[in-house]
């Protein structure tokens, strides 16, 4: 085999990791790239190869520099951290690593994305939370409804011995609380009761089942735009649990949209999309499914926001605080993840779910 089917080999291995990654030649095109940095950079392979590297970091300088040193041989590795360039999007920071290819002259450029590692290390921290949680609420759960049977017919006994009607009202007042809890408590053992049903899903038929069922909940003000990507693929999964997950979204979204409703000014936007070469549990994907959520709400309290897929935190009265987290257990059943951007006047929850191993 030839030594360069050899290097086109190696440098197949290269277009499926998440690591972005060039080659770029001592007068500072690049040579070769891989997908993650095409994607990164949103902009097409061909916009990239055999033009100055240099170009893309908000700072040229530095690989200017870097490219100085090379020709004189001045290191073998380089580290520093840099700002990348973005089609129609901000930079962002990277951690470059730059090394000396003695054999061709060329010099491998790897970057490590910043905000990718915080969103590992955030990806992480809620996976963890997620599990501390659904034991706890299994448990505390368990630990509630029984006593709660106990009080709910001892109750309904005392009621039938009371001699004066009107303190009927009193044993009525534990019955319909005892009820309540029983249904908060149905709702918390709700994930670990269902079994979990496989099948081929259309990610849009369930996206109009849940606008149908927002609408009818909500038929005056609300506006729902359906922006979708009809090229999208068919998902392995279980319809119903992702209904439910997609509805709980919805439905928190249209409730904070109420005095805008009045107004005629509420809206939600339902978006698909492709991506690619995303890691959900520290598992890379060569293709996944992005579900936005975008409303045009108050936005989320800062106090809370960090802590939205908690059970039982809500910024809303009368919330139960059990929708977001019951959404996260859903769409963690399925390998994904739910995360959330918020400011005033816009909410987005990205739903991620794998479309390929």
């Amino acid at each position: 085999m030839s030594e360069l089917s050899a290097i086109d080999r190696e440098w197949q291995a290269l277009e499926h990791i998440a690591t972005l990654v060039a080659v770029i030649r001592l007068d500072g095109a690049a040579a070769r790239v891989n997908a993650a940095l095409e994607n990164a950079l949103g902009v097409s392979r061909k916009s990239i190869l055999g033009h100055y590297f240099g170009g893309f970091f908000q700072d040229d300088e530095l690989m200017h520099k870097a490219l100085v040193d090379a020709r004189a041989q001045r290191f073998s590795s380089l580290r520093f951290e840099a700002q990348l360039r973005r089609s129609l999007q901000d930079a962002f920071p990277v951690h470059a690593n730059l090394s000396w290819w003695e054999e061709d002259e060329t010099i491998l450029v790897e970057l490590w994305p910043l905000e990718q590692q915080v969103r590992q290390d955030r990806e992480e921290r809620v996976r963890e939370q997620a599990l501390a949680n659904k034991e706890l609420i299994r448990n505390l759960a368990h630990e509630i409804k029984n006593p709660l049977g106990g009080i709910r017919g001892a109750a309904q006994l005392l009621e039938l011995e009371l001699p004066d009607a009107q303190l009927k009202e009193y044993t009525d007042v534990i019955i319909h609380e005892a009820d309540r809890l029983q249904a908060l408590v149905d709702r918390l053992l709700a994930p670990h009761r269902h079994p979990h049903t496989v099948g081929d899903v259309n990610i849009h038929e369930v996206c109009e089942r849940v606008c149908q069922l927002v609408l009818l909940e909500y038929p005056q003000g609300l506006r729902i735009e359906r922006d979708y990507d009809t090229s999208l693929p068919e998902i392995r999964g279980d319809r119903e649990q992702l209904i439910q997950a997609l509805l709980n979204i919805v439905q928190n979204a249209a409730q904070v949209l109420v005095p805008q409703m009045a107004q005629g000014d509420a809206h939600i936007t339902l978006r698909t999309r492709i991506a690619r070469q995303l890691t959900l549990g520290r598992k890379r994907h060569k293709l996944a499914l992005e579900l936005h959520v975008i409303d045009n709400g108050p936005g989320i309290e800062p106090d809370i926001k960090e802590r939205i897929f908690y059970p039982l935190v809500t910024g809303r009265d009368g919330g139960t605080g059990l929708g977001l987290p019951l959404a996260q257990t859903f769409v963690q059943r399925h390998e994904g993840l739910i995360e959330c951007e918020s400011e005033p006047g816009r909410t987005d929850f990205r739903i991620m779910l794998p479309l390929t191993d």
